[in-house]
This record gives structure tokens, C-alpha cells and sequence, in this order.
């Protein structure tokens, strides 16, 4: 389960913007603790449980940067062109065990070990060769050019990985190009989501008069998956008292966070402000923001078997884009954050907007967009449809969100904006 830090939580205060709310959540989390061992084959998108030393010098000898001739770089001092004999080839993986004397070189190919006392690679297009011979134009290359050195990427015991990192598939090269095969890393986060409402019903099932297909849970599915955590599905809750406690009951006994959307969001209801105020700490909060305005967080505790566990609470809005928005905006970051991984800010890209937004000063607002480039190569948006809370089509088509700051007021066409772009928030 995991550590409660201290919870400057703001409950009861009138409206937060997303930068204060979004510093609340950072300052109360604590990574949780647990580590294990895995093979490079499961790594992918786990987080580094610690700063990862290198074994071995890489590279692990000199050796050429590409295929050319081998030779002792001194002859270069001379303003005059320098010829050699060419005594044999050495190819990568196989050393060259003979010595090479004044006015001979070697044909060498790229990774291969420089032999003794030679420092330079003329590449072959920058030389004449033929009849067992190599003429080097002056002032065509320097001395020790194309010599990659021992150890000048990474030196034994040189951190090769910081502590934190979520490995991406050329950390996995380079954590295998060491000798390594396994690594510490932080258990996966476990999550617990669900749906709350009387009027959903589950995809499949049929649709009675009133009702609506939950879309939320399979949409933050998705958000969960990509970032690499343990999802627990706890499916669709009523609105109704014993139900919700029965399943935060559940949720805490088995996660270090429970996700949840619609309901319990909102708290305007008395039953489900009494109670998360008998479970945890949680706080209601109005945020300063278009869409998702609604927005809960806090700690939540159960005592099961005599144990008391403890969770993160995340109670996202009920409408389906309004959830996405507060997810990208709140969520994401911390469940890096709880997971041990050093979250990265999100990538902002700034596009020239192709039309008027409207918009007052003292709230941010997530518009949907499609970001393309301009044919002068500068990059443009476009807001994409109807931009409801409830309208998924307008998020399905978009690629972006343009954001538009708490302080900033409406936008004149050809204006630049921030945008996300959706790739950046896996």
C-alpha cells in the first residue's frame, strides 16, 4: 500500500486553478516501496527501481568508427602526402595479433579493434588504394580521427540509468549491450477502477429506456494501459450507499489507487460526502477548468482483518471527455509519481491557431484540436467539432488538446496556442 505524505488538501475552498490543484496532489505522494527483479524481455516501461552502473567499459576497446585503414597518425605531422604497405585486414570480433611496423597499416573494418600502436582510420573513399598499397593525401584527415575510445560512452562503475527511469526499448539495448539480463525495478502500481451510476450499462448488455453505455472505464482503461500499471476492473456501481462502500471496500483492500468516474466526483449527494469522510480524507474540489470541473482526491482507509490498508482516491467527472481531461491533467503525473518513476513535464508544442476561441481569464481550458503542419512546415490547429464535456467524437478525431492558460483571454485567429499532443500523454 502505499506511504501517505503530508495531504495539503483544500477542501471547502471556493475554486483552485489546475496549477494549485495539480501541486496539492504532488505534494502529498509518496512512490510506493516494493521492487523486483525482471528479465530485459518484461522491462519494457517498468521503472527503474535504482541508478543502474555499468559493468564493463563501453566500448569495451578502442576500435575503428567505420571501414577504412588502420595506421600510427605521427606520418600526418609531415605537410606531405604519406604511403603505406598494407599488411592484412582485421575484422570486427577478431583482433589483430601481429605487429604492424613504420610505413604499414591494416585494412579495418568498422567495430573492429584498433591493433597496437595505431590511432587513426582514413576512410577508404578518402584514399587511393590498390596493389597492396594506401596513399593519404596532406591534410586530408587528422591524427587519431575514427577512433572510437575505450570507455568514452560509458566507464565501469558510471551510472548508466538513473533510478526512476520508465525503460523505452534503446534502454533495453543498452542495459543488454552491458551483460546484463535482469534489473530491479518497481513493482507495477495496481489500480483500481470503476464506473458509478444506475443509468450505465456495460457494452454488450442490453440498453433499457433512459440508460447510456459506460465509455469511461474503457476509456481510462486505455489511459492505464499505456502507462504500464496493473489494472483492477471493478466494473459498474450503483448509486447507492452500501453498494459504493462495499466496493471502496473492496478497491483499497487490493490497490495502491482507485479511479473512479461520475458520483463520487461530484459529492453533491450527502450520502457520499458522510461517506468518504468516514473512510479517508477526501477532499471536494472546484477547479478552475473547462471541461472537468469537479474533481476529488484524497486518501481512503478500510481496516480489513484487522489491518488497515490505504489508498489514493482519483474521482474523476461522470462526462466522458470531462474525465479524460482531469485524468491527463491530474492523474497521469501522480500515478507516475506513486509508481517511483520521475515524471517527465508533458511535451508542449506551440501551433498557430486557424480560428477564434472565445474565453475568459480565471479558468484553463482543454479544447479539442487536430495539429498538422502548415505547407510552410510551421505547425497549425484546428479545434475538431463539437467540444461538449459529453462529446467523445470530438476527442476521437482529435490528436491534440489546446491549452489555454488560467490568466490567458480569447484567441484571434492565426494567434499561437499550446497544444498536448495525445502521444505525449501515454
Amino acid at each position: 500500500m502505499p506511504e501517505l505524505g503530508p495531504s495539503p488538501l483544500m477542501a471547502g475552498d471556493p475554486q483552485l486553478s489546475v496549477a494549485e490543484a495539480r501541486a496539492a496532489i504532488a505534494a502529498a505522494l509518496k512512490p510506493i516501496a516494493g521492487i523486483e527483479t525482471v528479465t530485459l524481455a518484461d522491462a519494457l516501461g517498468r521503472v527503474l527501481a535504482a541508478d543502474l552502473a555499468s559493468p564493463i567499459d563501453v566500448p569495451a576497446h578502442d576500435n575503428s568508427a567505420m571501414d577504412g585503414y588502420a595506421f600510427d597518425g605521427a606520418v600526418l605531422d609531415s605537410a606531405s602526402a604519406a604511403e603505406f604497405s598494407v599488411i592484412g585486414t582485421v575484422f570486427a570480433g577478431q583482433p589483430f595479433k601481429g605487429a604492424v611496423g613504420a610505413g604499414e597499416c591494416l585494412r579495418i573494418m568498422t567495430g573492429a579493434v584498433m591493433p597496437l600502436g595505431l590511432d587513426t582510420v582514413v576512410p577508404q573513399e578518402l584514399c587511393q588504394a590498390g596493389a597492396g598499397r594506401v596513399r593519404i593525401e596532406a591534410g586530408v584527415i587528422s591524427r587519431g580521427e575514427n577512433r572510437r575510445r575505450r570507455g568514452e560512452d560509458l566507464a565501469v562503475g558510471r551510472a548508466a540509468l538513473r533510478g526512476g527511469r520508465v525503460l523505452r526499448p534503446a534502454d533495453l539495448g543498452l542495459i543488454a549491450s552491458l551483460g546484463i539480463a535482469s534489473v530491479s525495478v518497481k513493482r507495477r502500481l495496481r489500480v483500481a477502477l470503476f464506473s458509478t451510476g444506475d443509468e450505465l450499462r456495460s457494452p454488450g448488455e442490453p440498453l433499457d429506456p433512459g440508460c447510456i453505455y459506460d465509455s469511461n472505464r474503457h476509456s481510462l482503461t486505455g489511459t492505464l494501459q499505456r502507462l504500464g500499471v496493473q489494472i483492477i476492473d471493478l466494473g459498474l456501481v450503483r448509486d447507492d450507499p452500501a453498494a459504493l462502500q462495499a466496493t471502496l471496500e473492496a478497491a483499497v483492500a487490493q490497490a495502491d489507487v482507485v479511479l473512479t468516474s461520475g458520483g463520487v466526483s461530484v459529492g453533491e449527494a450527502d450520502h457520499t460526502r458522510a461517506l468518504l469522510a468516514g473512510m479517508g480524507e477526501v477532499a471536494f474540489w472546484k477547479v478552475a477548468m473547462r471541461p472537468g470541473r469537479p474533481f476529488a482526491f484524497g486518501p481512503l482507509h478500510a481496516t480489513l482483518n484487522g489491518e488497515q490498508r490505504s489508498s489514493w482516491l482519483f474521482a474523476l467527472p461522470g462526462n466522458p471527455v470531462a474525465a479524460l481531461v482531469t485524468f491527463y491533467a491530474f492523474a497521469r503525473e501522480a500515478l507516475l509519481q506513486l509508481a517511483g518513476a520521475h515524471p517527465e513535464p508533458l511535451p508542449v508544442l506551440q501551433a498557430r491557431c486557424e480560428s477564434a476561441i472565445r474565453k475568459r481569464p480565471g479558468r484553463t481550458e482543454f479544447q479539442r484540436g487536430i495539429v498538422s503542419q502548415a505547407p510552410g512546415g510551421s505547425w497549425q490547429v484546428r479545434i475538431s467539432g463539437a467540444q461538449g464535456a459529453g462529446i467523445l467524437r470530438s476527442m476521437s478525431e482529435a490528436n491534440a488538446l489546446v491549452v489555454l492558460g488560467h490568466d490567458q483571454g480569447s484567441v484571434a485567429a492565426g494567434e499561437p496556442v499550446d497544444v498536448w499532443l495525445f502521444d505525449g500523454l501515454a
